[in-house]
């Protein structure tokens, strides 16, 4: 049975396009390179993951942030600072996530395009304001949406913006998203309600705990199962 006139927020990254895999990519080949010097590759990705979470922490997120973390993870497994080749070599890993081309996870044009018959869409999505608008213009999606608002941090001080600036109906309101830690939980705390749909590349620093009798999240397999409860 569909739920009538709700309002759905989407996330974008890795909820309407793949994202995660081109840093994982990134990653992949940076502990190519910077791992010999580790105890081992796990350990040469464990020391980036902290370093990511600081960053991310106090920097925010998107290439440049990205791009500071291969930086300070390289000097403390070499123990020391970068040679100019290194930097040119770091600065390409970072460059190689904003490819303009966006993938369309299966089923989002589709199912997007007929919810937005029966519903009212919002996007919230974080990161860099120019790299998240470079990539919504290129997805195609943005007609979809009666507004798209890019935040540095979605935490439940976002939500609540979100919910007073279009007066929102915390009951018929659903935060549709992969990520636990800034999709699901947050929204649930504001007092929206939440759809989980994991995705297979989700940021490991995007991992929490949902509770598995919260009534309010609904979770999917795929994109296209919206079409069946909305």
């Amino acid at each position: 049975m569909r739920l009538d006139e709700q309002v759905l927020v989407f996330d974008a990254d890795d909820t309407l396009w793949e994202n995660n895999i081109r840093f994982e990519r990134a990653i992949e080949a940076f502990l190519d390179e910077v791992a010999p010097p580790a105890p081992s590759r796990a350990a040469a990705r464990a020391t980036l993951d902290g370093i990511e979470a600081a960053n991310a922490a106090r920097h925010g997120y998107g290439s440049q942030v990205f791009l500071r973390s291969l930086g300070e993870c390289h000097e403390q497994l070499h123990g020391r600072a970068a040679t100019a080749a290194e930097r040119d070599r770091l600065a390409a890993l970072a460059a190689s996530i904003t490819s303009a081309e966006v993938e369309l996870i299966p089923g989002v044009a589709q199912t997007l395009a007929a919810l937005a018959r029966r519903h009212e869409l919002l996007l919230l999505t974080k990161g860099d304001l120019a790299e998240q608008q470079a990539k919504i213009d290129a997805s195609g999606l943005a007609d979809h949406f009666k507004a798209v608002h890019i935040v540095p941090e979605k935490d439940v001080a976002a939500y609540r913006r979100l919910i007073d600036t279009h007066t929102l109906p915390p009951e018929r309101t659903w935060m549709i998203g992969n990520s636990p830690k800034s999709d699901v939980l947050p929204a649930r705390a504001a007092g929206l309600n939440a759809v989980y749909i994991p995705h297979q590349h989700t940021w490991a620093l995007e991992a929490a705990e949902l509770d598995p009798a919260d009534g309010g999240v609904l979770r999917l397999a795929t994109f296209a199962e919206l079409g069946e409860h909305f």
